[in-house]
């Protein structure tokens, strides 16, 4: 869709700008006897109109509006127009004199490359700042379509995980596991439910927004894994370590706890680690590994990839375009993944 409107907007644009070179000529043809051949026109503004136009066009639309878009320095922007127009300015005179065997580069002076480089030099600049616009536009547009596209998915991936972890069986597990911990240790059992509590609350309230914390997602992660560790005895099981200090980060919400969940999902938890979960947090990047021993011959490996593989990474690939590495290795026993991220 969006490179479809792309090409209509420019093609529309080089209609108007052909429409209106016609229109010239046939003013002209009123004022002008005998009337100017079409043809000799059209050769004309080949090198007058057309071809800096383009240049200048172009290079605006494919260069110096990303430039601009990674310095917001509008003094460079301002000194690399003027240098396209030149370029443009150069090759429109180039072709003139070659097309219509004019000696406007050699033998009339000064005052004739300047009485022609300067309309030329004008109309590729009015040229380049329309492809600069319309490269605006174009990315605009893009930017709302993507938009609508990310709330989309983010709409799918709550679906997605509300299905998969609020789903009756991890629900029923965890409070069982907290009904039997009630007899036993009350305090404990009460301390679960609260954590239980607060999942749900982050799930269903503060995963809402485009980023959070990073030390908010954290401490959801934590306390989902301390849920699961009532499903074992086995404390050897689950391996957890955070190395770095989250500071001030912020993240797109629940984008680790797909692995997390599937990893417990397809894991034998009486195996010594048999989860093994990290997260490094670096200056401008986290990185976050989660690996599991996981049931040979078991359902794990009809469905390596986990609940909504192709869904988890469309939406990493929305919200961190450019920005993320994700990598899956499945061996003979484990399952490994390793995800980067960057500001």
């Amino acid at each position: 869709m969006k490179k479809q409107f792309s090409k209509l907007l420019q093609l529309g644009y080089w209609g108007l700008y052909a429409i209106l070179l016609t229109v010239l000529f046939l003013l002209l043809t009123f004022f002008q006897k005998p009337p100017m051949n079409f043809i000799y026109w059209w050769r004309i503004m080949l090198g007058f109109a057309v071809l800096p136009g383009v240049i200048a066009f172009y290079a605006s639309h494919t260069f110096l509006f990303s430039v601009y878009l990674r310095t917001r320095n509008a003094f460079l922007l301002l000194l690399l127009f003027i240098l396209a127009a030149l370029i443009a300015t150069f090759a429109g005179m180039t072709v003139l004199t070659l097309v219509i065997h004019t000696t406007y580069l050699t033998n009339d002076g000064i005052q004739g490359v300047l009485g022609l480089a300067i309309p030329i030099a004008f109309l590729a600049l009015v040229n380049g700042l329309i492809g600069f616009v319309i490269k605006g536009f174009d990315s605009w547009f893009h930017d709302i379509e993507l938009k609508e596209e990310l709330n989309q998915k983010n709409y799918e991936m709550e679906l997605e995980l509300i299905k998969s972890q609020l789903d009756p069986h991890f629900l029923f597990n965890t409070l069982n596991n907290i009904d039997i911990l009630i007899e036993m240790d009350s305090a404990k059992a009460s301390g679960y439910l609260n954590k239980l509590s607060d999942i749900m609350r982050f799930m269903l309230y503060d995963s809402k927004t485009d980023r959070i914390p990073l030390t908010k997602e954290l401490d959801y992660i934590e306390k989902y894994i301390a849920l699961q560790r009532v499903r074992t005895s086995n404390d050897k099981a689950i391996n957890y370590l955070v190395t770095g200090e989250p500071g001030s980060k912020m993240i797109a919400p629940m984008l680790f706890i797909p692995f997390i969940e599937n990893a417990f999902k397809h894991s034998n938890l009486r195996a010594v680690g048999a989860v093994d979960i990290g997260f490094v947090i670096e200056e401008r990047k986290v990185v976050f590994t989660c690996d599991n021993l996981f049931i040979a011959n078991g359902p794990f490996q009809k469905r390596v990839g986990g609940l909504g593989k192709e869904l988890v990474e469309r939406r990493l690939a929305l919200l961190y375009p450019g920005k993320h590495n994700l990598v899956i290795v499945v061996d003979e026993s484990y399952y490994r993944i390793k995800l980067e991220v960057e500001e």
